[in-house]
């Protein structure tokens, strides 16, 4: 086999010699070394590209060389091809190189004055060219040692800035592209491989994927990046390009160590010089380049291609290559190599599996909404997004980690059902996690009670945490935090008053205990943690900065004393993390990739991931939803606490209430809910929903599956004489299915008797001779009216069709089953309490009706929980079964987002 180092560096040598003898006094034996030297040389180059795969050791693709008489030779051959096309040929070709000229000019002319356009934010145009690729034989690189990459500050807001990008053939007119700082732009239309996977990459890699904003412009034929940092603005343009500038200072391009950056540099080159080659030789070249790199003879083989660890030159040639991170794309590259490419398909099958480069690879795919990534083929595909959903930013299936973190101060309402559903359902989707994390920083509020009812809660909505865990488990870990950011000079030790702490914060102004020194704050801070009355007035807060227009970021208050025992912990600890602390740490300690969060935490974004950068820690994406008001409802625990406590309702679980438990005993179908939910999960509008909507959706998931029965008011009823129906002695009866539309649900018996009740309301204004219709009976033709009476002929043959009147009843016979059926109304009379408001000056005084009814006998198999239909009534829920004499049945009425009962059976109280 033959050593291409060995020989490059012959190459080298060879060169140098035929430099030396040009250089050297003419002789005719001096003129036949020359000659002898150039053909040892040019030799030499045909051998190097024979055994590189075609490729030469300028990297470019070998091309034999012409002499001076062979090149003039073929010049005049060309210009005798010319001629031969003759003076229409020669007058064609000129026209069209004059109006490419023309058309270039005006384009040009046109972008020009585009640019110089004042877009009414006084943002200067910014020029960005297309940096030209250096081309370069890469050697194989001596190992580097690995350097700490520290993530970059995050890009400050600042004008946009208009950049003038060349169009696809960099000869005619410049196209007019809008980037922001701190963007960039990706054209959503481009194939991956034109697409800034290389630039995304590094600052995924480096932690600072979150202080760039990814942003769709088809117009852009280039990836354009716009850094604001160090105190400009800079305009990259090229995947590569932006790559090497984000990695400047980092480990994946090391400024300490020169050898290890020049290496880099070449293999950068290299992969440059690769573009010229189709895919095949291509992959061939890579495939020999690898195999010297990194399994040199007698020495261990390596896993990157500088050093011990990933560096830019890695994904330079992991780019060439395609970033075949997908299944697809791997599989076509894995296939195009040589049999015995062993070395390559090993590098090359790491880079693809690195969660990074995938995560990569989907922000860039994501430039078109919703497109996803499949980047393990042993992986179920996942479902498509339901109605109402987005895809996650960056998320790839199997790595996607979601928590929901109640603290554990009261009972979860329908606000928070929205927040577990969305979490649990992108976790589900993405084949992810779900943790269920207590946020128990605050032993003042948080009770064993409401841990539990929590997990009861999460349970009746049917969702299951992949883990449970407590923000208290990092109490020791987050001292450590704590005193990190003192020692760092980002965070003080402040005893301000609190009204005096919200007063300066409003207008800005720093605390007196700003400047302090690390060891000045970490003893107050000691002094704090101690118990101690004197460490009572202080509390820790961060040092960010005071004159931000975003409130969160002026200092905010990270810990506080306070001696309350823990309902875990015990009194170990004196002092706790505020949630603004707690929450950030722990969300990067315990995997979570995606923190989602309501647009009410909008502002803390920033200081969320201020907290993570300043500590150095993994930062997960924020992903924001709107939450979910009801009209005349509250879901504050103060509010519901009060009705609780005056007596306005039964307990947290009462049907008139918001709480997760109330709303499931009301009658809503966990199925229904999710839906409702989904459908609102991608906006990020907060609006008043009004209940009507939500129960006509809940109507249309429970009506397919609740049996059919009827019932009669107890007290408002007519009988009805039938003169020819069965006696109640004879026991007659008529199979009846559950459903009419489902007879798959099974089937019934109704009790069949001469004597039957009927709604006062249905038979008003009845006549003599009129025929009605008896539900799941059959036609009866009246003959007799009195006052709470009425006779009647079964008409065997009757014509439901004809009949106006289709009523439900009951025979009256002894196994009847009494209920008692349950209606509620709004706590509160107003659709939305205004700031200011006393909700108390609009408590609803009538919220709750009871009707006793008697309903068929199969009322008296129901169990707790099951939903039926009362035909012509509504459906309703089973709160309490029938348990015998005095015990009825108890229905709660589930409104179906009509303004009145099915049938016209008016109830006592508005549906809502």
């Amino acid at each position: 086999m033959v050593d291409l180092t060995k020989l490059k560096d012959d190459i080298t040598a060879l060169g140098e010699k035929v430099k030396t003898l040009k250089t050297t006094s003419g002789t005719a034996d001096n003129k036949e070394a020359i000659d002898a030297a150039v053909k040892e040389l040019v030799e030499a180059k045909r051998l190097y590209a024979d055994h590189n795969n075609g490729i030469g050791v300028d990297g470019k693709p070998y091309q034999e060389q012409l002499s001076k008489a062979q090149k003039k030779a073929k010049a005049k051959a060309e210009k005798g091809d010319v001629a031969a096309a003759g003076p229409e040929k020669q007058e064609k070709d000129q026209d069209s190189k004059n109006a490419q000229k023309k058309a270039s000019k005006k384009a040009a002319k046109k972008a020009q004055k585009d640019a110089s356009k004042d877009d009414g934010d006084g943002a200067e145009p910014v020029e960005a060219s297309q940096p030209a690729a250096a081309v370069a034989a890469a050697p194989t690189p001596p190992p580097a040692a690995a350097a700490t990459a520290k993530p970059s500050p995050a890009p400050t807001k600042a004008a946009p800035v208009t950049t003038a990008l060349p169009t696809p053939t960099h000869t005619t007119g410049a196209m007019v592209v809008r980037v922001s700082p701190g963007q960039i732009v990706v054209n959503p239309n481009a194939p991956l491989t034109e697409r800034p996977v290389c630039a995304v990459a590094v600052a995924v890699l480096t932690n600072t994927i979150l202080d760039w904003t990814l942003v769709s412009d088809h117009r852009s034929r280039h990836a354009v990046l716009c850094d604001p940092r160090g105190g400009g603005v800079t305009v990259v343009t090229g995947d590569r390009a932006m790559a090497r500038h984000l990695a400047r200072d980092t480990a994946l391009w090391p400024k300490d160590d020169a050898a290890s950056r020049a290496a880099v540099d070449s293999w950068m080159d290299y992969a440059a010089s690769l573009s010229v080659l189709d895919s095949t030789r291509m992959v061939q070249a890579i495939a020999m380049t690898l195999h010297h790199a990194l399994a040199p003879q007698q020495q261990p083989q390596q896993s990157y291609l500088v050093g011990h660890a990933l560096t830019l030159a890695d994904l330079a040639l992991f780019g060439v290559l395609g970033f075949p991170t997908q299944v697809e794309d791997l599989q076509r590259v894995l296939e195009t190599l040589p049999e015995h490419a062993s070395v390559a398909r090993r590098w090359i099958t790491m880079m693809a599996a690195h969660p990074g480069l995938q995560e990569a690879t989907q922000l860039c795919l994501g430039a078109k909404k919703n497109a996803e990534g499949v980047f393990d083929a042993s992986r179920p595909r996942m479902e498509p997004l339901v109605s109402g959903m987005n895809a996650l930013e960056g998320a790839v299936a199997g790595r996607v980690v979601t928590r929901f973190p109640p603290e554990p101060s009261g009972y979860l309402h329908i606000g928070h059902a929205k927040a577990v559903l969305l979490n649990d359902y992108y976790a589900r989707r993405y084949q992810g996690r779900l943790i269920l994390r207590f946020d128990d920083t605050n032993p003042s509020k948080e009770k064993e009670e409401y841990q539990e009812s929590i997990v009861v809660d999460l349970a009746k909505l049917e969702v299951k945490p992949d883990m449970v865990t407590y923000t208290s488990d990092y109490f020791e870990v987050m001292l450590g935090y704590a005193k990190q950011l003192m020692q760092q000079g980002l965070a003080y030790m402040d005893d301000t008053p609190q009204e005096q702490m919200k007063v300066e914060r409003e207008n800005r102004v720093d605390s007196k205990r700003r400047n302090q020194t690390p060891e000045e704050a970490l003893q107050f801070f000691e002094l704090m943690c101690s118990g101690s009355p004197e460490g009572a007035s202080f509390c820790l807060r961060a040092k960010i900065d005071m004159t931000l227009d975003n409130g969160t970021m002026r200092d905010p208050v990270l810990y506080r004393q306070n001696l309350t025992p823990h309902h875990r912990s015990g009194s170990t600890y004196k002092a706790y993390p505020t949630y603004d602390l707690a929450c950030p740490i722990v969300d990067s300690l315990e995997g979570v990739t995606h923190a989602l969060r309501t647009t009410e935490y909008d502002a803390r974004n920033e200081q969320y991931q201020w907290i993570l950068q300043a500590l150095g820690l993994r930062r997960p994406r924020n992903q924001n939803f709107s939450r979910v008001n009801f009209e005349a409802t509250l879901l504050s625990k103060r509010k519901l606490t009060w009705f609780v406590d005056n007596g306005y309702v039964t307990g947290w679980d009462d049907p008139r209430f918001p709480t997760v438990r109330g709303v499931v005993r009301r009658g809503i179908d966990i199925a229904a809910l999710r839906e409702f939910m989904y459908s609102q999960g991608a906006s990020k509008n907060v609006v008043n929903m009004v209940w009507h909507t939500f129960f006509a959706n809940n109507k249309k998931e429970i009506d397919g599956k609740a049996k059919r029965y009827m019932a009669i008011d107890k007290e408002k009823h007519t009988k009805l004489m039938i003169t020819n129906g069965p006696k109640e002695s004879d026991f007659a009866f008529k199979e009846t299915t559950f459903h009419p539309k489902d007879p798959d649900m099974g089937s019934r018996v109704m009790r069949l008797s001469d004597t039957v009740l009927l709604e006062n309301v249905d038979v008003e204004g009845i006549e003599v001779g009129e025929d009605i219709v008896l539900l799941r009976w059959g036609v009866v033709k009246i003959s007799k009216v009195t006052d709470g009476l009425l006779e009647g002929e079964y008409i065997p043959d009757g014509d439901f069709r004809k009949a106006k009147r289709k009523l439900s009843w009951i025979a009256q016979v002894k196994n009847n089953c009494p209920a008692i059926l349950y209606e509620y109304d709004h706590l509160i009379t107003k659709a939305k309490i205004e700031e200011g408001e006393n909700f108390e000056d609009y408590i609803n005084p009538t919220t709750m009706a009871t009707t006793d009814v008697i309903g068929d006998a199969g009322l008296v198999t129901l169990k707790e929980h099951e939903i039926i239909q009362l035909e012509r009534r509504g459906f309703y829920r089973v709160d309490k079964p029938y348990m015998g004499q005095g015990k009825p049945l108890q229905l709660i009425t589930i409104p179906d987002g009509r303004s009145k009962t099915m049938g016209g059976l008016a109830g006592k109280l508005a549906h809502h």
